[in-house]
């Protein structure tokens, strides 16, 4: 019952109220972000949802679009600027994606909604993480979030899944909050300690 309705219900409120209560934080990155990045504070993506629905995550745009003399983009490190490195650190790049959750393309806890180029990469048993909506924060974000390997990031979101209850979602929603304040298990770069999922994959 909790799975199938009341966690919907409880999502909507939730993000309904949190964008009420972060709107003077949501307003004043926004304002930041759009001097930083010329214009455009939003960064927008498509990514796999549940039953791999493709839908367009939306988040505080923390890098600029500088280019190189070759015309590409430069790497992500020197594309992030200092107030975008400061919303990432602190999470506030998440924010956005409440109005996903009003939406009803995630919720606020799930696996998270990973690259669409990946959706070839799962094993069999991986695959579970679409059944459900992707998720703001999840289990693997709690225990260790872009520093875990993929096996084991991916085992967590298995088990997540498995176990969704409305205590373990207070729970995670717990763990998050103290993993915010105290700016645990958080990558800049997380290209700079790992590589894509198809690319680890294809490699071994």
């Amino acid at each position: 019952m909790y799975k199938n309705l009341f966690k919907r219900v409880l999502d909507f409120l939730a993000a309904f109220f949190g964008l009420l209560v972060l709107s003077p934080i949501f307003i004043f990155v926004t304002i930041g972000l759009f001097f930083a990045n010329q214009g455009k504070p939003f960064f927008f993506q498509r990514r796999p949802g549940k039953n791999e629905r493709i839908f367009s995550i939306i988040k505080f745009k923390t890098m600029n679009d500088k280019k190189g003399a070759d015309g590409s983009l430069l790497s992500d490190a020197d594309r992030l600027t200092p107030i975008g490195a400061f919303v990432r650190k602190t999470s506030l790049d998440e924010i956005p994606q409440l109005i996903n959750v009003l939406k009803g393309d995630m919720s606020l806890i799930g696996p998270r909604p990973l690259l669409v180029k990946y959706l070839d990469y799962y094993r069999d048993e991986e695959k579970i993480r679409h059944t459900v909506r992707p998720g703001i924060t999840g289990w693997a974000q709690v225990k260790g979030r872009n520093t875990l390997n993929w096996n084991d990031r991916l085992a967590y979101d298995i088990e997540y899944v498995n176990n969704i209850s409305f205590l373990f979602d207070l729970q995670l929603i717990f763990l998050t909050v103290k993993k915010v304040f105290k700016s645990e298990d958080i990558v800049v770069d997380p290209r700079s300690i790992m590589q894509d999922l198809d690319e680890e994959r294809t490699l071994n």
